[in-house]
């Protein structure tokens, strides 16, 4: 893609993002959008069919670069677990404000419910590669965790992070460790 498209793309994203800082959803209009990112209406309708569509593509977009940056480059059974979770959280503090917006946004739960399937597949994955503790059903536990790590992430954000990413992890890796959710860490 050519990087005037991009960076355009990236404006409209940053700019509708803006705007769900200060209003809620249903009260952004195309043309708030267009004028925050400095475009005419018509540039945000070539990349975009609507603001629902804006809403959906934005989503993905975060989601995606979240994933890339925090999964390993080679094996993920190799990274172990609170490596990954650092990763994250750290990712998540450079880039507060964005998602930030996006996690607490009231009208827009379909951020928070994609990051959630988002957790599922990666706690999956970490069981598929580190096995599962006797006596635990996979269901229950994917969703149990992906629920709580949310919830955990929702909350420190919300609270403007009072914790560093290394102390959010370390006290993540006690809980789970202390509940035989996961073995120990070396």
């Amino acid at each position: 893609m050519d990087r005037r498209i991009i960076k355009t793309r990236q404006a409209i994203m940053e700019a509708f993002v803006g705007l769900m800082e200060e209003q809620s959803f249903e009260k952004i209009t195309i043309h708030a959008i267009a004028d925050r990112a400095n475009v005419n209406r018509g540039t945000v309708y070539l990349h975009f069919t609507d603001k629902y569509d804006l809403l959906d593509q934005c989503i993905e977009t975060y989601l995606q670069l979240l994933y890339e940056s925090c999964m390993p480059d080679g094996d993920p059974s190799i990274v172990a677990a609170n490596a990954l979770l650092l990763r994250t959280f750290e990712f998540l503090e450079r880039h507060a404000s964005i998602y930030s917006t996006l996690i607490t946004s009231k009208g827009i739960p379909a951020f928070r419910k994609r990051m959630i399937a988002m957790m599922e597949r990666g706690i999956e994955e970490h069981i598929k590669s580190c096995g599962l503790s006797p006596g635990l059903n996979r269901e229950i536990l994917v969703q149990f965790l992906a629920a709580a790590v949310a919830g955990l992430v929702e909350w420190w954000i919300v609270q403007s992070m009072p914790y560093t990413p290394k102390e959010m992890v370390e006290q993540l890796m006690l809980i789970l460790e202390r509940n035989l959710i996961l073995p120990e860490q070396p």
